[in-house]
């Protein structure tokens, strides 16, 4: 009489143990076209770790499929590294386990709500601070250099703790080990291949349905992808409902989402997509942001080092004393004050709740007007009291005389166009109003023919003097005795403008509402003036 008992003995500390990479830092944008900057998660993981938590570990983002618990998450010089354990035992946890193990689960993904993002060429968003939510296990990753790396599994039937006892009587002799061994070695590799062959027909079904989930890549705080063109991002979608609703027809998360522009003494900031809008728009009526040099500022004030003496060069012979002078490089300093420019644009109610109206880009096209003609009428005639220096109220530009006391002459042209340095005449431009620039398209050489050239490429009309492009600014004076009617400089070179804040964007729903309006209140705050006054030049319409 024999008997065999096998008993398996696991270490269950290391059975479900998962580890990855969670996030790339850097490299080329993912599938939605974001960029994570390193540093991104370090905020809200520290928050995590003050309360004592983590990020939750889903399964495909379903908050409803808790698949675990992260215990550990940390920025590496690659990317967000984590590591969790599976909840094995529960129907998520098994399933999270089986889907890695079968190799139909590889990837991770990050949930996430953007706090600041920086939008670069090419239509690409640089995450540069976000709070994580969670981290799931996906099948198809946004990155794809997000992946599960190692998945702790039961040991193997060879690893198996195996342990025997036998009972004999004195006349049967005992078992020969080997048979033993191989008795136990065939029993289990049949158990585990009937188990495999169970579980894959059990989760072809669900495998199949992941995928498709997947290729959605319900991630949130992601853009939207080629496989959803329809959807809309989720800032600009907020931004939209705000500004049909206010706040008090919008859920949280969309709340969560309106406030990462939040300014609790000015309304909300506009998503990058308005601002790009408008600031394309802008330039219709404000030329000369388009050829000024434009930057962006935190401060009120802008100061910018301007050298205001040059080094003198003399020859000396080997041995000879170096003689000082009274004269050579010093510098000092130019600034810029922040100015601050309003509008408001009164918006019936009944257009607002109209779904057909594109509200986003009407108040877009509104405030564009509004802004960019403040802002020309700055830029060109601005005194510097409550709005930027133009550069027509700067008196360190040096300035031509037309040589007549009424009217611009061919001459003061081309002593306009050689007073400028060479340097600055590569990229220099004309502006004048229309007026003006309809007077010099009269001037005629002594034989009758026009001296503007306004043929362009394939017959459009384009304008030059002497070759360079003429803009017209409908701020500047007439044709007059006395006026400065022309400029001709650099503009990238001798003006500056300085951004401090896009625009903000307030709701105000009561004071226009006896008359069936809703007013935005719109707000922003711009520096700007003359950087080189030797970039730049003036014609004055006089004899001398």
């Amino acid at each position: 009489m024999e008997r065999l008992d096998l008993e398996f003995k696991f270490a269950p500390s290391d059975a479900g143990v998962i580890n990855g990479l969670a996030s790339p830092f850097g490299g080329a944008p993912d599938r939605v076209r974001d960029i994570v900057a390193p540093g991104a998660f370090a905020r809200s993981l520290a928050e995590h770790k003050a309360r004592g938590t983590m990020p939750a570990m889903q399964l495909s983002h379903d908050p409803a499929a808790v698949a675990g618990t992260w215990e550990t998450m940390e920025e590496a010089p690659e990317g967000l590294k984590v590591s969790g354990r599976l909840a094995l035992g529960t129907t998520t946890g098994d399933e999270a386990y089986a889907f890695a193990k079968t190799k139909a689960v590889t990837g991770l993904s990050i949930g996430f709500r953007t706090v600041k993002a920086t939008r670069l060429p090419g239509g690409v968003r640089r995450l540069d601070e976000v709070d994580l939510l969670e981290v799931s296990l996906v099948a198809v990753p946004a990155a794809p250099s997000a992946r599960i790396t190692s998945v702790k599994s039961f040991p193997a039937a060879g690893a198996a703790i195996l342990e025997e006892s036998t009972m004999e009587d004195e006349t049967t002799a005992a078992p020969d080990n080997g048979t033993v061994e191989t008795k136990a070695a065939e029993l289990v590799a049949g158990i585990e291949t009937k188990m495999t062959a169970a579980i894959t027909a059990a989760l072809a079904p669900i495998t199949d349905r992941l995928g498709k989930v997947e290729t959605a890549l319900r991630r949130p705080g992601a853009a939207p992808t080629t496989e959803t063109k329809g959807a809309e991002a989720p800032e600009r979608k907020a931004f939209e409902n705000y500004l049909r609703g206010g706040t008090a027809g919008m859920d949280y998360t969309e709340v969560k989402t309106l406030r990462t522009g939040d300014d609790t003494s000015a309304g909300y900031l506009a998503p990058a997509e308005f601002i790009a809008e408008v600031d394309k728009n802008i330039v219709l009526w404000s030329p000369v942001r388009q050829f000024a040099t434009v930057r962006n500022t935190t401060r009120g004030s802008v100061e910018l080092p301007k050298r205001i003496g040059r080094p003198t060069a003399t020859w000396v012979e080997e041995l000879e004393d170096r003689e000082d002078t009274e004269t050579g490089s010093r510098y000092g300093k130019s600034a810029y004050e922040v100015k601050e420019l309003t509008a408001y644009v009164d918006v019936a109610f009944s257009t607002l709740e109209d779904a057909a109206v594109d509200i986003f880009a009407e108040l877009a096209g509104d405030l564009a007007e509004e802004f960019g003609q403040a802002e020309g009428q700055a830029f060109v005639s601005g005194n510097g009291v409550k709005r930027p220096m133009g550069f027509m109220s700067d008196t360190t530009i040096p300035s031509v005389v037309t040589g007549d006391a009424a009217k611009i002459l061919p001459d003061s042209l081309i002593d306009l166009f050689h007073a400028l340095p060479s340097p600055y005449r590569t990229n220099a431009v004309w502006g004048m109003n229309s007026t003006t620039l309809g007077a010099c398209r009269k001037l005629k050489t002594t034989t009758g023919e026009y001296l503007l050239s306004m043929t362009g490429l394939a017959g459009s009309p384009v304008t030059t003097i002497l070759g360079r492009p003429v803009v017209e600014l409908p701020d500047m004076p007439d044709v007059a005795g006395g006026a400065i009617p022309i400029i001709f400089g650099d503009f990238a070179q001798g003006y500056r403008v300085f951004d401090r804040v896009g625009f903000y964007l307030l709701r105000d729903d009561l004071t226009q509402r006896t008359k069936g309006k809703c007013r935005f209140h719109a707000r922003k705050r711009v520096a700007g003036g003359v950087r080189k006054s030797e970039a730049l030049r003036k014609l004055i319409v006089a004899a001398s």
